[in-house]
């Protein structure tokens, strides 16, 4: 990659980073808060998760592969695209805005359906929790919509930046849920039950986390006239040239119905285990439901997150522009280039978390040791899908800069066929296994788009890159397990394979074994990267050198 797009994928990565690592501690909060195999905790996650994929269901894919192309053509207009996205902006927001009164009005059928088996107290807070936080959804539109205007001009780390704020103000609100409440205690009954719930603390805890997401769309405003565009609220619509875009909007559109409909089934059998925690509880069986399935699938996707996101969002600028100038090697470039270049972070991340899956585990336990380690089997499970998640996003970004949104819908309808089954399937085996078999269907389904948009690609492209991205991977996937092996060592001297070990002695002392051992684990991947004579690491690390050098 120029080194511009690997600096600005640099920025923003970082950016991502922070504010994974707030996400973490969040999370790690409201585990102490509400625990991670509780009633109300797996209540409070269902509506809190909720609105970001009603968002990403209706309309996050339309924005995502829509505005980007449109804004870059219309840079080239004499008011540098002013008038034309003030326009696109104000028809992108006011059909969110419809959208979340719609979805807020249907609250209760929605929880009803997502909460199938919960019992009618339990129904009854997912629906307050429900409007505190389904109005999330309007925000996450603007967001955004904010964000890939800034992308499309080139201010990319705005939008990486941004949830750094959410992240901050849901911390202070756990926090302060934690101070003004008492962290949870797995008593018979829990501190914080459905019993003993109070409207107080719904405000505390689902009214933080909504402010916060309300705070990372608006703080987007600010660096909109530093990129030369004064919008205004126009609705004037009509000869906008949209034609090509609407029925790309309209396949975009599909694709992110089927996809998310797909996994909005996963949620409710995750759910729907919540149902049937009492009586596995009675037996002293901890039995793990949609929040310990959630925390798993935020760090295996830590890495797309951080690294993949970053670069395919660059790319796909470049991407755009070597479409619209009908530049297949620059587009074939740009593909192979951030496959390979991501390799480096995402396959050896995926490893990583399969060595330390039970420490981390326990940090998001709550502080039950079994519940940690059943955690730790969840993510070890999904994280075999980690680098295929990358690697399918960024073949999908071709297709969109192409102004192809047919063939991303059919491939979705593949992998959605492969989710309901496999997620039939996981809902009819004894609850205790349920968020294990749902899992394995997170990382085999993105095995297999990978599979069906590489082979759309290699005949729409022909050869880009193939042997190289094969013989990169390769190499880091060596250089990666040489360095688990390293890493298993560590952990083994930290007391990570028993009970009775330090690494299991609390959450703390396990986040200490993940930061020594990871540590000493990263140190010899870095070794044996030198030694296969990875060149992609540097790709990766040189802009972030460069920076540092001249500061």
């Amino acid at each position: 990659m120029a080194r511009t797009g690997a600096l600005s994928s640099a920025i923003m990565a970082a950016g991502t980073m922070v504010s994974r690592v707030l996400g973490f501690v969040k999370t790690f909060l409201i585990t102490i808060a509400l625990g991670s195999a509780t009633t109300v905790g797996d209540v409070f996650e269902t509506s809190n998760t909720l609105p970001n994929l009603i968002y990403v269901l209706v309309a996050g894919g339309i924005f995502n592969a829509v505005l980007v192309p449109q804004i870059i053509k219309a840079a080239k207009h004499d008011d540098g695209g002013s008038d034309f996205v003030s326009r696109l902006v104000t028809l992108a927001v006011t059909g969110i805005f419809a959208v979340t009164v719609v979805v807020v009005v249907c609250a209760w059928p929605i929880i009803t359906v997502m909460g199938r088996g919960w019992s009618p107290e339990q129904r009854e807070l997912g629906f307050i929790f429900a409007l505190w936080c389904f109005p999330q959804i309007l925000f996450y539109g603007i967001y955004t919509i904010i964000g890939q205007v800034l992308n499309a001009r080139g201010a990319f780390g705005w939008f990486m930046w941004a949830p750094v704020v959410n992240n901050v103000v849901a911390i202070i609100g756990v926090l302060g849920f934690i101070w003004g409440f008492g962290a949870q205690r797995m008593s018979n009954p829990p501190l914080h039950s459905l019993e003993s719930w109070t409207s107080t603390q719904t405000l505390v805890l689902a009214g933080s986390a909504t402010l916060g997401v309300i705070c990372q769309a608006l703080i987007l405003l600010l660096p909109l006239r530093t990129v030369g565009l004064k919008l205004r609220p126009k609705f004037k619509w009509r000869g906008m040239g949209l034609g090509d875009s609407a029925k790309l909007a309209g396949w975009t559109l599909a694709t992110g119905i089927v996809s998310n409909l797909a996994f909005l089934y996963l949620t409710r059998v995750a759910a729907g285990v919540t149902g049937a925690r009492a009586e596995y509880l009675e037996q002293g069986i901890p039995i793990l439901g949609v929040a310990a399935l959630n925390y798993s699938s935020m760090l295996y996707s830590l890495p797309h997150g951080v690294i993949g996101l970053s670069i395919a969002t660059v790319l796909f600028n470049r991407m755009s522009e070597a479409s619209q100038g009908d530049d297949a090697a620059g587009l074939r470039h740009a593909l192979s280039a951030g496959l390979r270049v991501a390799s480096v972070a995402t396959v050896f991340c995926a490893v990583a978390l399969v060595v330390f899956a039970g420490p981390v585990g326990m940090i998001f336990s709550g502080g039950d040791p079994v519940v940690g380690a059943q955690i730790g089997q969840v993510l070890a499970v999904i994280s075999l899908g980690g680098p295929f998640l990358t690697i399918a996003f960024m073949m999908g970004r071709v297709f969109y800069a192409q102004e192809d949104a047919k063939t991303p819908f059919y491939i979705q309808v593949f992998s959605a066929l492969l989710i309901v089954v496999a997620g039939f399937a996981a809902s009819q085996v004894d609850a205790r296994y349920t968020i294990f078999a749902l899992a394995g269907t997170y990382a085999t389904q993105n095995i297999l788009a990978v599979y069906l948009s590489h082979r759309v690609l290699a005949r729409r492209l022909g050869d880009y890159g193939q042997r190289d991205i094969v013989r990169t991977h390769a190499q880091v996937a060596l250089a990666s397990f040489c360095s688990a092996l390293v890493g298993a060592v560590a952990l083994w001297l930290l007391g990570g394979f028993s009970f009775a070990g330090f690494a299991w002695q609390s959450q703390l002392t396990a986040l200490l074994a993940v930061a020594v051992g990871g540590v000493v684990m990263a140190i010899a991947y870095y070794a044996f990267l030198q030694i296969f004579q990875v060149r992609e690491f540097d790709q990766l690390a040189d802009p972030i050198r460069s920076k540092l050098a001249r500061r």
